[in-house]
């Protein structure tokens, strides 16, 4: 039995009926989407806009009033971040060490997640540094080469501890820290046979070279003038016989007349 075919509708008129049902609902959407596109627009134009000016108004910058312009009018562009940074150098460049630190705390607190961050806290250890407060300014040198270890701020902050520790006659300290630098930080170089080392020297490793080569090594003890030399302890009963002290050898008596040889024979007169 032959199965009847759904009658075919015209596809202009199920669009014009589609159209009328949900005109208002559509034009609704269209000037919805016209609106936000024209809001994007206008904000994308308004911040380059906007970060421009601050780019001009901090390359125009001199002195440490300019800078703080920057920061109060434009607080959240990149010329704004980029302005604590230098304000904080003009500060230090002028010796207020104090006033350079809240600057870059300031910074440091505002754009905690800022590339520069590492940089800034390197910068308030050497404000510490030149306030003569060295506890301060090593433990903050520790920390970034801790928490930024795979960052160009960590051997920085290594190379930096050295002369600290050296000042403070932690010598032994100071060796490993060249010695971690020389282990971290040098460049794979090209592979050959064998084991031999062929990583590249960077700036880092050859300054904890130059370094090592400052250092000097442990003084031993000096000897006590006029002190005699101990005997050395002879070991105990049951000390092997190749680390028992070796005795010296009794001298044998000279044997006399009639006196009687090791082996019990008699000793033969000399003839008179």
């Amino acid at each position: 039995m032959p199965i009847a075919q759904p009658p075919s509708r015209d596809a202009a008129v199920e669009a014009q009926v589609f159209w009328l049902r949900f005109q208002k609902e559509i034009a609704a959407a269209l000037i919805v989407l016209i609106v936000a596109a024209v809001g994007f627009a206008a904000y994308r134009f308004y911040i380059n806009r906007r970060n421009s000016t601050a780019a001009e108004l901090l390359g125009r910058a001199k002195n440490p009033h300019d800078y703080q312009e920057v920061i109060t009018g434009y607080p959240a562009t990149p010329a704004g971040a980029s302005a604590y940074l230098l304000l904080a150098e003009t500060q230090r460049n002028d010796k207020k060490f104090a006033e350079s630190n809240a600057t870059l705390q300031l910074f440091i607190d505002k754009y905690p997640e800022h590339d520069f961050g590492p940089t800034a806290r390197l910068a308030m250890a050497a404000n510490l540094e030149s306030m003569g407060k060295t506890d301060e300014a090593l433990s903050i040198y520790q920390e970034v080469a801790v928490k930024y270890a795979n960052t160009y701020n960590a051997p920085l902050a290594l190379i930096s501890e050295v002369p600290l520790l050296k000042a403070k006659s932690r010598i032994e300290d100071a060796r490993r820290v060249c010695e971690e630098i020389l282990t971290k930080y040098r460049m794979p170089g090209p592979q050959t046979e064998g084991t031999r080392d062929d990583r590249m020297e960077t700036i880092w490793a050859g300054e904890a070279m130059r370094q090592l080569r400052s250092l000097k090594p442990p003084e031993r003890p000096k000897p006590v003038p006029g002190a005699a030399s101990l005997p050395a302890t002879p070991p105990g009963p049951g000390a092997p016989p190749m680390i028992a002290a070796p005795t010296a050898p009794i001298p044998a008596a000279a044997p006399t007349a009639g006196a009687m040889s090791p082996a019990g024979a008699p000793t033969p007169k000399k003839p008179n």
